[in-house]
């Protein structure tokens, strides 16, 4: 292998009339390894044959290697082909696909796996990359990768807004939850950390002293912010306990902490309930959604459709699932032989709702229940978690169907002559 064969050539000292002479005619692939700001694109003909790498920095350069490739569209037929790397490249692929250029996406994996088949060497860099990427490309081994829809954006974009109020809402949550363990031990009998109510009556107090101190009033708060729903020996219960704690008594700046993390988490609670509220709304015309709503809820339909896509677009259940982070992967190691783990590539939202989704379905369904239930007592009851996992993997496969139009009948999921179901049946 010569010395010079990844040798890279700033894209203006690139001699385009030369290369545009060689190139007169063919099918060109110009492969992009993308990077925050040095990018590498490999530019290959059909024998396989890297003419020039081209090196520029992004976006300062970037307008100059655009003209670049239009100038090689003049002599042949151009494909670019890229790796999907965050948001790094969404500028270029935008601007690429706006001058008529077609862009093709490469799995990343793809191309690390095929470091050492190419050159014989196991090591990956910038230029090495992109011209794997072409190769791969040529080799049929990409799809075809156009923008996405205004609408699918829309939905997308407000998956991603519900996102940020929820993380900010469990984050501040679980502080309250360290701060509540320490000060008040006791309040968590009676009032979730997640309940309007707790957190209306820690941002206007702060702690069990001053509570006790306007207990009248703090039981008013209550009964104001809980309604029907909080019953009246609830109220009493929280009142005493403020007197009664064995927690530590607060000093004021840490009662202003408690106070703070209450509010910061009811303004993200409420906000993540305008996000969900919206996005129902913005997926009420969606054929997709509205055909996985009635199984896992309009909510977890959106979220699904937004972070793993159209099920229509997979060519099978199994890559479905693979794109939720809920296919199988073993650890092992010599002799050692590692159990199965889910992956968790893609969405972490996505999974959040459908653990969620996973568990109302155990709840209401008599087939999903029954099949839970054996699950769990199999492995000896200790492994709850990890069979709500093996429903939302069903529950997965599933949805591939739904999304296509098809019926939810848990029956199709499991072998029901082997499970015991009620009377609901």
């Amino acid at each position: 292998m010569g010395k010079r064969r990844y040798r890279a050539v700033a894209v203006k000292d690139v001699q385009v009339e030369r290369l545009t002479e060689v190139l007169q005619g063919q099918r060109i692939v110009v492969a992009i390894d993308i990077a925050m700001e040095w990018m590498f694109a490999a530019v290959m003909s059909e024998d396989l044959t890297v003419h020039v790498t081209v090196k520029w920095s992004h976006p300062r350069e970037t307008r100059s290697f655009l003209e670049l490739v239009d100038q090689l569209g003049r002599a042949g037929d151009v494909e670019v082909a890229m790796e999907p790397s965050g948001t790094y490249g969404d500028a270029l692929r935008h601007a690429l696909l706006k001058r008529g250029w077609p862009v093709f996406r490469v799995s990343p994996k793809r191309t690390h796996d095929a470091a050492e088949v190419y050159d014989g060497v196991p090591s990956l860099h910038d230029a090495k990359s992109a011209a794997i990427i072409a190769k791969l490309h040529l080799d049929g081994a990409s799809r075809e990768w156009p923008l996405k829809s205004e609408r699918a954006r829309t939905l997308a974009a407000a998956v991603k807004l519900l996102g940020v109020h929820e993380k900010a809402f469990r984050s501040n949550r679980n502080r309250l939850a360290a701060v509540l363990a320490r000060y008040w031990p006791e309040v968590g009998q009676w009032l979730a950390l997640d309940s309007a109510t707790l957190l209306e009556l820690l941002s206007a107090y702060g702690g069990p002293e001053t509570v006790a101190q306007d207990r009248d009033g703090a039981s008013e708060l209550m009964r104001r912010i809980g309604g029907g729903m909080l019953a009246g020996a609830k109220v009493e219960a929280v009142a005493a306990s403020a007197s009664t704690t064995l927690g530590v008594p607060m000093v004021e700046e840490e009662r202003a902490v408690t106070m703070a993390l209450a509010r910061e988490a009811r303004r993200s609670q409420r906000e993540a309930q305008k996000a969900r509220a919206r996005l129902k709304e913005l997926s009420a015309g969606c054929d997709v959604t509205n055909a996985m709503a009635p199984t896992v809820g309009q909510v977890t339909a959106a979220v699904i459709f937004a972070a793993v896509g159209d099920p229509s677009e997979y060519g099978s259940a199994k890559a479905f699932l693979k794109a939720t982070g809920l296919n199988l992967r073993e650890h092992s190691s010599g002799k050692q032989k590692g159990g199965l783990h889910i992956t968790k590539r893609g969405s972490g939202l996505a999974r959040m709702y459908l653990f969620m989704a996973a568990l109302r379905l155990i709840h209401k369904d008599p087939v999903v229940r029954a099949w839970y239930e054996r699950k769990v007592h199999r492995q000896g009851g200790t492994q709850k978690a990890k069979a709500v996992v093996a429903v939302m993997r069903k529950l997965v496969m599933a949805l591939f169907h739904v999304g296509r139009g098809a019926p939810f009948d848990a029956r199709k999921l499991f072998d029901v002559s082997r499970l015991t179901i009620g009377d609901a049946m």
